[in-house]
Protein backbone atom coordinates (compact mmCIF):
# COMPACT_ATOMS: atom_id res chain seq x y z
CA UNK A 1 0.00 0.00 0.00
CA UNK A 2 1.34 3.79 -0.72
CA UNK A 3 2.60 5.11 2.80
CA UNK A 4 0.76 7.85 4.60
CA UNK A 5 3.09 10.78 4.16
CA UNK A 6 2.75 14.54 4.45
CA UNK A 7 0.30 15.17 1.59
CA UNK A 8 -2.35 13.12 3.22
CA UNK A 9 -1.85 15.34 6.46
CA UNK A 10 -5.67 16.93 7.55
CA UNK A 11 -4.18 19.93 8.14
CA UNK A 12 -3.07 21.15 5.10
CA UNK A 13 -5.05 24.05 2.92
CA UNK A 14 -5.01 25.40 0.15
CA UNK A 15 -4.51 29.44 -1.34
CA UNK A 16 -7.20 28.05 -3.61
CA UNK A 17 -10.17 29.21 -0.86
CA UNK A 18 -12.48 26.74 -2.42
CA UNK A 19 -10.22 23.50 -1.90
CA UNK A 20 -10.66 24.30 1.89
CA UNK A 21 -14.27 23.56 2.04
CA UNK A 22 -15.40 20.83 4.11
CA UNK A 23 -17.58 19.42 1.37
CA UNK A 24 -15.45 20.02 -1.60
CA UNK A 25 -14.64 17.12 -3.40
CA UNK A 26 -11.14 18.03 -4.23
CA UNK A 27 -9.01 19.47 -1.17
CA UNK A 28 -5.14 19.90 -1.18
CA UNK A 29 -5.30 16.07 -0.08
CA UNK A 30 -6.77 14.66 -3.50
CA UNK A 31 -4.98 16.38 -6.62
CA UNK A 32 -6.67 13.74 -8.84
CA UNK A 33 -5.86 13.89 -12.61
CA UNK A 34 -8.25 14.46 -16.29
CA UNK A 35 -7.78 15.29 -19.61
CA UNK A 36 -9.41 18.87 -20.08
CA UNK A 37 -9.51 21.78 -22.36
CA UNK A 38 -11.96 25.18 -22.05
CA UNK A 39 -15.35 24.47 -23.25
CA UNK A 40 -15.82 25.27 -26.78
CA UNK A 41 -12.12 25.81 -27.84
CA UNK A 42 -9.98 24.62 -30.30
CA UNK A 43 -7.33 23.99 -27.72
CA UNK A 44 -5.59 20.36 -27.80
CA UNK A 45 -6.86 18.41 -24.55
CA UNK A 46 -3.89 18.30 -21.78
CA UNK A 47 -3.41 16.52 -18.30
CA UNK A 48 -5.06 18.79 -15.21
CA UNK A 49 -5.16 18.20 -11.51
CA UNK A 50 -8.47 19.24 -9.74
CA UNK A 51 -7.94 21.51 -6.52
CA UNK A 52 -11.57 23.28 -4.62
CA UNK A 53 -13.11 24.14 -8.27
CA UNK A 54 -10.43 24.83 -10.08
CA UNK A 55 -8.08 22.83 -12.20
CA UNK A 56 -3.91 23.36 -12.51
CA UNK A 57 -3.53 23.37 -16.55
CA UNK A 58 0.10 21.25 -16.38
CA UNK A 59 0.67 21.60 -19.73
CA UNK A 60 1.41 26.03 -18.82
CA UNK A 61 2.47 24.59 -15.11
CA UNK A 62 5.59 22.97 -16.34
CA UNK A 63 6.98 25.87 -17.78
CA UNK A 64 6.33 27.82 -14.62
CA UNK A 65 9.67 26.59 -12.73
CA UNK A 66 7.53 25.13 -10.32
CA UNK A 67 8.80 21.32 -10.67
CA UNK A 68 11.71 20.32 -10.78
CA UNK A 69 13.42 16.45 -11.51
CA UNK A 70 11.26 14.03 -11.65
CA UNK A 71 8.63 15.96 -10.68
CA UNK A 72 8.87 18.37 -13.76
CA UNK A 73 9.53 15.09 -16.36
CA UNK A 74 6.28 13.59 -15.09
CA UNK A 75 4.29 17.48 -15.65
CA UNK A 76 5.89 17.37 -19.24
CA UNK A 77 4.41 14.08 -19.36
CA UNK A 78 0.98 15.16 -18.41
CA UNK A 79 0.97 18.22 -21.39
CA UNK A 80 0.32 15.65 -23.57
CA UNK A 81 -3.45 14.85 -24.96
CA UNK A 82 -3.66 11.84 -23.43
CA UNK A 83 -2.10 10.90 -19.46
CA UNK A 84 -0.89 7.10 -20.61
CA UNK A 85 3.05 8.29 -20.86
CA UNK A 86 2.79 9.43 -17.63
CA UNK A 87 0.87 6.28 -15.91
CA UNK A 88 3.35 4.39 -17.87
CA UNK A 89 6.42 5.71 -15.57
CA UNK A 90 5.12 4.26 -12.32
CA UNK A 91 4.66 5.30 -8.58
CA UNK A 92 7.85 7.07 -8.10
CA UNK A 93 6.58 9.77 -10.79
CA UNK A 94 3.29 9.84 -9.18
CA UNK A 95 4.20 10.32 -6.10
CA UNK A 96 6.62 13.17 -6.92
CA UNK A 97 4.45 14.94 -8.90
CA UNK A 98 1.82 14.47 -6.44
CA UNK A 99 4.20 15.85 -3.74
CA UNK A 100 5.25 18.85 -5.65
CA UNK A 101 1.95 20.11 -6.80
CA UNK A 102 1.16 19.99 -2.71
CA UNK A 103 3.81 21.88 -2.08
CA UNK A 104 3.49 24.28 -4.53
CA UNK A 105 -0.61 24.68 -3.52
CA UNK A 106 -0.44 24.88 0.23
CA UNK A 107 -1.29 27.72 1.82
CA UNK A 108 1.74 30.54 1.89
CA UNK A 109 3.52 28.61 -0.95
CA UNK A 110 5.85 30.66 -2.97
CA UNK A 111 4.45 29.02 -6.00
CA UNK A 112 0.99 30.94 -5.94
CA UNK A 113 1.66 33.88 -8.16
CA UNK A 114 3.09 31.19 -10.75
CA UNK A 115 0.47 28.79 -10.45
CA UNK A 116 -2.08 31.33 -10.14
CA UNK A 117 -2.17 32.16 -13.75
CA UNK A 118 -2.21 28.41 -14.60
CA UNK A 119 -5.55 27.98 -12.91
CA UNK A 120 -9.07 26.97 -15.02
CA UNK A 121 -12.42 26.91 -13.95
CA UNK A 122 -14.16 23.52 -13.60
CA UNK A 123 -17.33 25.65 -14.61
CA UNK A 124 -15.32 26.38 -17.90
CA UNK A 125 -14.20 23.20 -18.86
CA UNK A 126 -14.91 20.38 -20.84
CA UNK A 127 -13.27 17.16 -20.40
CA UNK A 128 -11.91 13.99 -22.53
CA UNK A 129 -11.15 10.42 -21.61
CA UNK A 130 -8.14 10.37 -18.98
CA UNK A 131 -5.64 8.18 -21.39
CA UNK A 132 -6.21 5.92 -24.24
CA UNK A 133 -8.41 2.78 -22.87
CA UNK A 134 -6.09 -0.27 -24.71
CA UNK A 135 -7.83 -2.98 -23.18
CA UNK A 136 -11.11 -3.27 -20.52
CA UNK A 137 -12.08 -6.17 -18.56
CA UNK A 138 -15.06 -6.56 -16.51
CA UNK A 139 -15.16 -8.01 -13.16
CA UNK A 140 -18.02 -9.23 -11.05
CA UNK A 141 -16.76 -9.01 -7.31
CA UNK A 142 -20.16 -7.81 -5.15
CA UNK A 143 -21.38 -11.33 -4.06
CA UNK A 144 -25.01 -9.70 -3.33
CA UNK A 145 -25.30 -8.47 -6.95
CA UNK A 146 -23.87 -11.80 -8.38
CA UNK A 147 -26.51 -13.53 -6.26
CA UNK A 148 -29.56 -11.45 -6.94
CA UNK A 149 -28.72 -11.71 -10.65
CA UNK A 150 -27.95 -15.24 -10.53
CA UNK A 151 -31.40 -15.69 -8.78
CA UNK A 152 -33.11 -13.54 -11.69
CA UNK A 153 -31.80 -15.55 -14.39
CA UNK A 154 -30.97 -18.76 -13.16
CA UNK A 155 -32.99 -19.51 -10.09
CA UNK A 156 -31.92 -22.94 -9.80
CA UNK A 157 -28.37 -22.49 -9.51
CA UNK A 158 -27.87 -18.82 -8.97
CA UNK A 159 -24.22 -18.63 -7.81
CA UNK A 160 -22.06 -20.56 -9.97
CA UNK A 161 -19.69 -22.39 -8.04
CA UNK A 162 -16.09 -20.76 -9.56
CA UNK A 163 -17.53 -17.40 -8.51
CA UNK A 164 -16.22 -17.89 -4.66
CA UNK A 165 -13.21 -19.45 -6.03
CA UNK A 166 -12.24 -17.08 -9.28
CA UNK A 167 -12.50 -13.43 -9.46
CA UNK A 168 -14.19 -13.37 -12.50
CA UNK A 169 -14.18 -11.11 -15.57
CA UNK A 170 -14.98 -11.24 -19.03
CA UNK A 171 -13.53 -8.83 -21.93
CA UNK A 172 -15.12 -5.84 -22.75
CA UNK A 173 -15.76 -3.45 -25.34
CA UNK A 174 -13.41 -0.39 -24.67
CA UNK A 175 -14.18 1.53 -27.77
CA UNK A 176 -17.52 2.57 -26.92
CA UNK A 177 -16.11 3.62 -23.17
CA UNK A 178 -16.81 7.79 -22.81
CA UNK A 179 -16.32 10.33 -20.45
CA UNK A 180 -19.42 11.50 -17.95
CA UNK A 181 -21.65 13.76 -20.34
CA UNK A 182 -22.30 10.99 -22.78
CA UNK A 183 -25.17 10.25 -24.22
CA UNK A 184 -26.21 6.95 -26.22
CA UNK A 185 -29.06 5.91 -28.30
CA UNK A 186 -30.92 3.03 -26.60
CA UNK A 187 -29.63 0.16 -28.29
CA UNK A 188 -31.36 -2.72 -30.46
CA UNK A 189 -30.66 -6.09 -30.79
CA UNK A 190 -32.78 -9.96 -30.26
CA UNK A 191 -34.51 -10.45 -27.43
CA UNK A 192 -37.06 -13.71 -26.53
CA UNK A 193 -39.89 -13.42 -24.43
CA UNK A 194 -40.31 -16.37 -22.12
CA UNK A 195 -43.96 -17.17 -23.71
CA UNK A 196 -42.06 -16.22 -27.64
CA UNK A 197 -41.42 -19.43 -30.25
CA UNK A 198 -38.55 -17.44 -31.57
CA UNK A 199 -36.64 -14.40 -30.40
CA UNK A 200 -38.01 -10.84 -32.07
CA UNK A 201 -35.29 -7.94 -32.79
CA UNK A 202 -36.03 -4.34 -31.36
CA UNK A 203 -35.44 -1.66 -29.07
CA UNK A 204 -34.11 -2.62 -25.56
CA UNK A 205 -37.12 -2.27 -23.47
CA UNK A 206 -35.13 -3.29 -20.00
CA UNK A 207 -32.25 -0.90 -19.95
CA UNK A 208 -30.30 -0.72 -17.22
CA UNK A 209 -27.24 1.26 -15.38
CA UNK A 210 -24.55 -0.51 -13.07
CA UNK A 211 -22.55 0.85 -10.49
CA UNK A 212 -19.06 0.35 -10.50
CA UNK A 213 -15.50 1.73 -9.69
CA UNK A 214 -13.35 2.16 -12.71
CA UNK A 215 -9.72 1.05 -11.91
CA UNK A 216 -6.66 2.17 -14.38
CA UNK A 217 -3.73 0.33 -14.59
CA UNK A 218 -0.26 2.49 -14.96
CA UNK A 219 2.98 0.71 -15.02
CA UNK A 220 2.26 -2.17 -17.49
CA UNK A 221 3.80 -5.87 -18.09
CA UNK A 222 5.60 -7.49 -20.61
CA UNK A 223 3.85 -10.70 -22.11
CA UNK A 224 4.70 -13.49 -19.93
CA UNK A 225 5.03 -11.74 -16.83
CA UNK A 226 2.99 -12.03 -13.50
CA UNK A 227 1.99 -8.92 -10.99
CA UNK A 228 2.25 -10.82 -7.43
CA UNK A 229 -0.93 -9.60 -5.03
CA UNK A 230 1.84 -7.51 -2.92
CA UNK A 231 2.73 -5.91 -6.16
CA UNK A 232 -0.49 -4.54 -7.42
CA UNK A 233 -0.13 -1.02 -5.94
CA UNK A 234 2.97 -0.35 -7.76
CA UNK A 235 0.98 -0.69 -11.21
CA UNK A 236 -2.68 0.58 -10.38
CA UNK A 237 -2.75 4.19 -11.10
CA UNK A 238 -5.67 4.97 -9.85
CA UNK A 239 -9.52 4.40 -9.53
CA UNK A 240 -12.95 6.61 -11.02
CA UNK A 241 -16.36 6.04 -11.48
CA UNK A 242 -17.62 3.73 -13.85
CA UNK A 243 -21.38 3.29 -15.55
CA UNK A 244 -21.63 0.05 -17.29
CA UNK A 245 -24.77 0.52 -18.65
CA UNK A 246 -26.75 -2.61 -19.62
CA UNK A 247 -29.83 -4.05 -21.85
CA UNK A 248 -30.94 -6.80 -19.47
CA UNK A 249 -33.38 -8.10 -22.18
CA UNK A 250 -30.91 -8.31 -24.70
CA UNK A 251 -28.55 -10.13 -21.73
CA UNK A 252 -30.92 -12.45 -21.14
CA UNK A 253 -30.78 -14.04 -24.38
CA UNK A 254 -27.79 -13.95 -25.42
CA UNK A 255 -25.52 -14.17 -22.44
CA UNK A 256 -25.12 -18.27 -22.13
CA UNK A 257 -22.79 -19.64 -23.18
CA UNK A 258 -19.72 -17.02 -23.76
CA UNK A 259 -21.63 -14.32 -21.76
CA UNK A 260 -21.87 -10.82 -22.12
CA UNK A 261 -21.93 -9.58 -25.47
CA UNK A 262 -24.37 -6.76 -27.23
CA UNK A 263 -26.15 -6.27 -24.11
CA UNK A 264 -23.00 -4.68 -22.58
CA UNK A 265 -20.40 -2.86 -25.85
CA UNK A 266 -22.97 -0.23 -26.44
CA UNK A 267 -21.82 2.33 -23.59
CA UNK A 268 -20.09 2.26 -20.71
CA UNK A 269 -19.59 5.93 -18.88
CA UNK A 270 -16.44 6.84 -16.46
CA UNK A 271 -16.15 10.63 -15.02
CA UNK A 272 -13.25 12.43 -15.72
CA UNK A 273 -10.68 12.12 -12.37
CA UNK A 274 -8.76 9.52 -11.57
CA UNK A 275 -8.22 9.80 -8.20
CA UNK A 276 -4.96 8.39 -7.34
CA UNK A 277 -3.54 5.10 -5.70
CA UNK A 278 -1.93 6.96 -3.03
CA UNK A 279 -4.54 9.48 -2.53
CA UNK A 280 -6.37 6.17 -1.17
CA UNK A 281 -4.22 5.33 1.15
CA UNK A 282 -5.94 6.78 4.17
CA UNK A 283 -9.50 4.72 3.06
CA UNK A 284 -7.79 1.11 2.75
CA UNK A 285 -9.12 -1.01 5.76
CA UNK A 286 -8.80 -4.48 6.23
CA UNK A 287 -10.62 -7.27 4.07
CA UNK A 288 -11.69 -10.43 5.11
CA UNK A 289 -13.59 -13.34 3.88
CA UNK A 290 -16.89 -15.34 5.88
CA UNK A 291 -15.54 -18.91 7.21
CA UNK A 292 -17.75 -20.55 5.70
CA UNK A 293 -16.63 -20.08 2.11
CA UNK A 294 -13.55 -21.12 0.47
CA UNK A 295 -10.60 -19.50 1.01
CA UNK A 296 -8.41 -17.78 -1.65
CA UNK A 297 -5.32 -19.77 -3.46
CA UNK A 298 -2.03 -18.89 -2.15
CA UNK A 299 -1.40 -16.57 -5.09
CA UNK A 300 -4.61 -14.39 -3.82
CA UNK A 301 -3.63 -14.58 -0.46
CA UNK A 302 -1.52 -12.31 1.75
CA UNK A 303 -1.19 -10.33 5.43
CA UNK A 304 -1.14 -7.19 3.43
CA UNK A 305 -4.07 -7.73 1.25
CA UNK A 306 -6.00 -9.08 4.65
CA UNK A 307 -5.11 -6.05 6.67
CA UNK A 308 -5.73 -3.31 4.13
CA UNK A 309 -6.64 -4.57 0.74
CA UNK A 310 -10.64 -3.34 0.92
CA UNK A 311 -11.58 0.20 0.08
CA UNK A 312 -14.12 1.93 1.91
CA UNK A 313 -15.75 4.38 -1.17
CA UNK A 314 -18.86 5.54 -0.12
CA UNK A 315 -21.29 5.39 -3.59
CA UNK A 316 -24.93 6.82 -4.61
CA UNK A 317 -27.06 6.69 -7.60
CA UNK A 318 -29.50 9.22 -8.46
CA UNK A 319 -32.04 9.23 -11.06
CA UNK A 320 -33.12 12.95 -13.28
CA UNK A 321 -35.84 12.23 -15.78
CA UNK A 322 -37.20 14.64 -18.50
CA UNK A 323 -40.02 15.59 -16.47
CA UNK A 324 -37.47 16.44 -13.73
CA UNK A 325 -35.87 18.78 -15.84
CA UNK A 326 -39.02 20.45 -17.51
CA UNK A 327 -39.70 21.15 -13.90
CA UNK A 328 -36.47 21.86 -12.43
CA UNK A 329 -36.49 19.35 -9.79
CA UNK A 330 -33.58 17.95 -8.25
CA UNK A 331 -32.68 14.41 -9.36
CA UNK A 332 -33.87 11.77 -6.78
CA UNK A 333 -31.88 9.31 -5.02
CA UNK A 334 -31.95 5.48 -5.92
CA UNK A 335 -29.72 3.92 -3.56
CA UNK A 336 -25.96 3.85 -1.56
CA UNK A 337 -23.66 1.78 -1.36
CA UNK A 338 -20.14 0.95 -0.70
CA UNK A 339 -17.14 -0.24 -2.41
CA UNK A 340 -16.01 -1.86 0.84
CA UNK A 341 -18.69 -4.48 0.07
CA UNK A 342 -16.12 -5.96 -2.62
CA UNK A 343 -15.83 -9.31 -2.50
CA UNK A 344 -12.39 -9.54 -4.08
CA UNK A 345 -10.00 -6.25 -3.47
CA UNK A 346 -8.21 -4.37 -6.91
CA UNK A 347 -5.01 -6.40 -5.33
CA UNK A 348 -7.17 -9.84 -6.27
CA UNK A 349 -8.41 -8.45 -9.80
CA UNK A 350 -4.82 -7.63 -10.53
CA UNK A 351 -2.75 -10.43 -9.59
CA UNK A 352 -5.60 -12.93 -10.87
CA UNK A 353 -5.93 -11.53 -15.07
CA UNK A 354 -1.69 -11.53 -14.97
CA UNK A 355 -1.22 -14.82 -13.03
CA UNK A 356 -1.57 -16.44 -16.73
CA UNK A 357 1.37 -14.25 -18.23
CA UNK A 358 -1.34 -11.57 -19.52
CA UNK A 359 0.48 -8.22 -20.06
CA UNK A 360 -0.87 -4.93 -19.33
CA UNK A 361 0.01 -1.90 -20.64
CA UNK A 362 -0.73 1.85 -19.16
CA UNK A 363 -4.42 2.87 -19.43
CA UNK A 364 -5.60 -0.62 -19.42
CA UNK A 365 -9.02 -0.12 -17.37
CA UNK A 366 -10.88 -2.69 -15.29
CA UNK A 367 -14.72 -2.47 -13.94
CA UNK A 368 -15.35 -3.84 -10.65
CA UNK A 369 -18.47 -4.93 -11.52
CA UNK A 370 -21.80 -3.46 -9.95
CA UNK A 371 -21.35 -2.40 -6.24
CA UNK A 372 -24.14 -4.00 -4.74
CA UNK A 373 -24.11 -4.22 -0.68
CA UNK A 374 -26.20 -6.47 1.37
CA UNK A 375 -29.85 -4.44 1.61
CA UNK A 376 -32.20 -3.70 -1.21
CA UNK A 377 -31.14 -0.45 -0.76
CA UNK A 378 -27.76 -0.92 -1.03
CA UNK A 379 -28.36 -2.10 -4.89
CA UNK A 380 -26.43 -0.93 -7.90
CA UNK A 381 -28.37 -1.61 -10.71
CA UNK A 382 -32.47 -1.21 -11.49
CA UNK A 383 -32.44 -4.61 -11.89
CA UNK A 384 -31.91 -5.35 -8.39
CA UNK A 385 -34.00 -2.21 -7.11
CA UNK A 386 -36.99 -3.67 -9.26
CA UNK A 387 -36.70 -7.28 -8.56
CA UNK A 388 -36.36 -7.78 -11.95
CA UNK A 389 -38.86 -5.18 -13.13
CA UNK A 390 -41.68 -6.58 -11.01
CA UNK A 391 -41.87 -4.01 -8.68
CA UNK A 392 -41.64 -0.42 -9.39
CA UNK A 393 -39.67 2.43 -8.23
CA UNK A 394 -41.28 5.11 -7.16
CA UNK A 395 -38.95 8.26 -7.56
CA UNK A 396 -39.46 11.17 -5.10
CA UNK A 397 -42.15 13.14 -7.71
CA UNK A 398 -44.35 10.42 -8.05
CA UNK A 399 -43.26 9.04 -11.36
CA UNK A 400 -42.30 5.31 -11.56
CA UNK A 401 -39.92 3.13 -12.81
CA UNK A 402 -38.52 -0.59 -13.60
CA UNK A 403 -36.28 0.06 -16.25
CA UNK A 404 -34.70 3.46 -17.41
CA UNK A 405 -36.73 5.41 -20.24
CA UNK A 406 -35.92 7.96 -23.01
CA UNK A 407 -34.51 11.15 -21.63
CA UNK A 408 -33.52 9.84 -18.19
CA UNK A 409 -29.73 10.71 -16.69
CA UNK A 410 -28.44 8.47 -14.04
CA UNK A 411 -25.67 10.49 -12.07
CA UNK A 412 -23.54 8.46 -9.78
CA UNK A 413 -20.92 10.06 -7.20
CA UNK A 414 -18.13 8.61 -4.58
CA UNK A 415 -16.31 10.26 -1.61
CA UNK A 416 -14.15 8.97 1.05
CA UNK A 417 -14.49 10.31 4.81
CA UNK A 418 -13.49 9.22 8.20
CA UNK A 419 -11.96 10.66 11.29
CA UNK A 420 -8.52 12.03 11.18
CA UNK A 421 -8.61 12.53 7.45
CA UNK A 422 -9.94 15.06 4.84
CA UNK A 423 -12.98 13.68 2.89
CA UNK A 424 -11.87 13.47 -0.73
CA UNK A 425 -14.66 12.70 -3.64
CA UNK A 426 -14.34 11.87 -7.59
CA UNK A 427 -16.60 14.41 -8.70
CA UNK A 428 -19.84 12.53 -10.61
CA UNK A 429 -20.27 10.33 -13.90
CA UNK A 430 -23.67 11.56 -15.57
CA UNK A 431 -24.87 9.88 -18.93
CA UNK A 432 -28.39 9.89 -21.08
CA UNK A 433 -30.39 8.04 -22.10
CA UNK A 434 -31.86 8.82 -25.95
CA UNK A 435 -34.20 7.33 -27.94
CA UNK A 436 -33.76 4.50 -30.09
CA UNK A 437 -32.12 5.06 -33.93
CA UNK A 438 -34.63 4.78 -36.66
Amino acid sequence: MPALNETHDLNLTSWVASANDAQCDFPIQNLPFAAFRRQGSDEAFRGGVAIGDQIVDLAAAKATGVFSGLAQTAAEACAAPRLNDFMGMGKEAWSALRLALSQALRSGSAAEAQLSACLVAQAEAEYDLPCTIGDYTDFYTSVFHATTVGSLFRPDNPLLPNYKWVPIGYHGRSSSIDVSGQSFHRPKGQTKAPDAAEPSFGPCKRLDYELEMGIYIGKGTDLGDTIALDSADDHVFGLCLFNDWSARDIQAWEYQPLGPFLAKNFASTVSPWIVTTEALAPYRTAWSRDEADPQPLPYLESETNRAEGAIDIQLEVLLESDKMRAEGQGAAKLSESSFVHSYWTVAQMVAHHTVNGCNMKPGDFFGSGTQSGPTHDEAGSMLELSLGGKQPITLANGETRTFLEDGDAVIMRGHCQKEGAARIGFGEVVGTVLPAKA
